[in-house]
């Protein structure tokens, strides 16, 4: 029998699936209490709509894997930080043509009334003379780039 903490690991993220949920630093703990498997896991933000899709693929994995009594709690202090996620979730990320994000803001973050600045470089050709197209992209953890250096658009995830 696969160990369940392998079983937990293995599942991707539905938005991000070329990252499995422990790359993306959402996957807290698995552990065993009394034949019972209990995961936590922590949103990357409030309302994160792929949090159902999360603990359904991870009862599932569980249970292909063996272990008939699986319960995924949802732990929301301290909250999700993109730092979280791996070297290998960022390789990951890059390979796949989005850009990891930067290191997430610390303390206060005071209000710009202006477009967010931020250097990202393109994850196609490297250039760090992007800019952005929109705060929002297909997921709510993610911007629209676009590279002055290879003209092609790309996605950036957000620092949080």
């Amino acid at each position: 029998m696969v160990s369940a903490l392998r079983a937990a690991e293995s599942v991707t993220d539905p938005e991000l699936p070329m990252l499995t949920l422990a790359d993306l630093g959402v996957l807290r703990e698995v552990s065993e209490e009394d034949g019972r498997v209990v995961v936590s896991i922590t949103p990357t933000y409030t309302g994160c709509p792929a949090m159902d899709t999360m603990r359904d693929d991870l009862v599932h994995a569980l249970e292909r894997a063996g272990y008939e009594d699986v319960e995924v709690r949802t732990v929301l202090r301290p909250a999700w930080s993109s730092d979280w996620i791996t070297d290998d979730g960022r390789r990951k990320l890059a390979k796949a043509g989005i850009a990891p994000p930067g290191a997430a803001p610390r303390g206060p973050i005071p209000l710009r009334l202006g477009p967010a600045v931020r250097r990202v470089t393109c994850p196609l050709c490297g250039s760090a003379d992007t800019v952005a197209v929109s705060e929002f992209g297909p997921t709510a953890c993610k911007a629209l780039r676009r590279c002055h250096g290879c003209h092609e658009t790309f996605e950036h995830v957000k620092e949080i």
